[in-house]
């Protein structure tokens, strides 16, 4: 019988965004989240051809996924991220995967983008589009999130969702603890914000489930279920696809399976809403 390889330890926080140099930390563990992110996109994108809006940044994948699902994206990059130099990456310093071609039957539709801030939309009228996409953390990256939501409220129609991704304090809490933020940390359960620095500088707005929800309904959304982007861990990850890579497949599909339950488990939230 062959030895069962060792399961790794958890990861430190600070290594979920790895430091320069560090490309290669939990690179398996990356390619099932960017796995699991394309598959829940790709189930919440609407079936009909839409107009679709991404806030997420300009990094993310998800506007040239859903272009190539049939949809009309107009795509919002910001400026800092505009230039060509700045190639796709995640926070972790991992190179995303390419979005999905088109399938069969399935035609192509358009990618347009602007350079614009992407927590100010005062260059689109109201009720303008069908959907918006705000991935790859854009309201934690946005600390003033009431503003930047009341923004995206604004211009989708009546009936149009959002699909957007944040900070859990799940994350922000361990991030705290080690940077040895005790008296921060202390305070976290009466704060009504929480803004966590992030040793190389950056700052992060992280939400429990509730507030997320509290968030998206003060503005007229209401809220069709808010779940952790991943519930495996890490280390679980990088265990099964270390002793069987061949599983990547089965693992997304066993995360698309985890019940949709307003837990604050994770690195990170995901949640849809529906304008009223």
């Amino acid at each position: 019988m062959l030895p069962v390889p060792a399961r790794p330890p958890e990861p430190s926080i600070a290594s979920l965004r790895n430091s320069p140099g560090d490309g290669e930390s939990l690179a398996m563990y990356w390619a099932f989240y960017w796995a699991v992110a394309a598959a829940q996109l790709a189930r919440w994108l609407p079936h009909r051809p839409s107009r679709i809006l991404d806030v997420s940044g300009g990094q993310s994948r998800s506007g040239a996924q859903a272009a190539a699902a049939g949809h009309t994206v107009l795509e919002v990059r910001d400026p800092d991220l505009a230039a060509p130099e700045n190639p796709p990456v995640n926070g972790n310093g991992h190179r995303r995967p390419p979005a999905p071609r088109p399938r069969g039957g399935h035609p192509p539709g358009t990618l347009r983008q602007v350079i614009a801030d992407t927590g100010s939309l005062a260059f689109l009228t109201d009720a303008c589009v069908d959907a918006v996409i705000a991935e790859d953390r854009a309201l934690s990256r946005h600390l003033a999130t009431e503003s930047t939501i009341a923004e995206i409220a604004r211009v989708l129609r009546p009936g149009g969702r959002v699909l957007l991704s944040v900070d859990s304090l799940t994350l922000g809490m361990a991030l705290l603890a080690e940077q040895n933020y005790w008296a921060h940390l202390s305070d976290v359960p009466s704060a009504e914000v929480v803004l966590v620095p992030w040793p190389d500088g950056t700052i992060t707005r992280c939400f429990w489930a509730d507030q997320l929800r509290e968030l998206l309904t003060e503005v007229g959304l209401e809220v069709e279920w808010i779940r952790p982007r991943t519930v495996l861990s890490p280390s679980t990850v990088e265990h099964v696809l270390n002793a069987s890579p061949g599983d990547l497949t089965r693992l997304v599909r066993t995360e698309l399976s985890a019940p949709l339950r307003d837990e604050s488990l994770g690195i990170h939230l995901l949640a849809s809403a529906r304008r009223i």
